[in-house]
């Protein structure tokens, strides 16, 4: 997705302090968690903004604790998000899979809301098998978001299989010093089962967060595989 400036506020810190946001809730720092706040309708960059975080900007309505229940200005920005910016037919594998995470998403944590959904587009799942380890983790990376809790349950059981190559691309990453991929492999890694005990995966979220962390998306991938899966303490 395409730069784009508001004024003098380009959508890279639109998304900046989206990922703040949402990183402060799980953390159950700071005021009650309202998308419709951290991101407003009036905001030109909100639907660009929601559409790169994807399903992460409904993530604190997934904590089981007490909160701001979502409400119908939370329904209207994230349709407004969906509605503007579609995977179109020559979309890539990431794009339809953070688009269908941001539909499966709003059904579950937006359920007292009167819009219509889109249905969630078919999304292709023979790269998981097929990619190199390499290009594996650079995509699965960029999926993050729908490492949330019961979110794209059939990836996360064909993704289970290629454990072993994901925590392949962790170490690379962060000899590599790409903390975002870092953070973004190692929030799967805390999904899935029989991560390797050797790859120390708490103590290198740790790391990642340290080293990464001026980056808000790096934050938020930490925050999100502590509140959710207790790695990375």
């Amino acid at each position: 997705m395409a730069e784009q400036t508001q004024g003098a506020v380009p959508l890279s810190a639109v998304i900046a302090d989206a990922a703040t946001g949402v990183a402060l809730a799980l953390r159950g720092e700071g005021d009650p968690y309202a998308l419709s706040a951290v991101l407003r309708q009036s905001e030109v960059l909100a639907p660009a903004a929601i559409r790169v975080l994807g399903a992460d900007v409904l993530a604190p309505y997934a904590m089981d604790v007490p909160g701001a229940p979502a409400g119908g200005d939370d329904a209207e920005v994230v349709h407004q998000a969906l509605t503007s910016y579609p995977p179109g037919a020559d979309a890539s594998e990431v794009s339809v899979w953070t688009y269908r995470g941001l539909v499966e998403a709003s059904h579950t944590l937006l359920p007292g809301s009167a819009r219509e959904w889109p249905p969630p587009p078919d999304a292709a799942t023979g790269w998981i098998d097929a990619d190199p380890w390499p290009k594996l983790s650079h995509r699965v990376s960029q999926l993050a978001a729908l490492a949330l809790p019961g979110l794209a349950p059939g990836l996360a059981e064909q993704l289970t299989a290629r454990t072993d190559d994901l925590a392949r691309g962790f170490v690379r990453a962060v000899r590599r010093r790409d903390w975002l991929q870092a953070a973004g492999l190692g929030r799967w890694l805390a999904r899935l089962p029989d991560v390797p005990q050797s790859l120390g995966l708490d103590s290198g979220l740790a790391f990642v967060r340290h080293m990464g962390g001026g980056d808000p998306r790096v934050t938020l991938h930490v925050v999100a595989a502590r509140r959710f899966y207790g790695r990375g303490w």
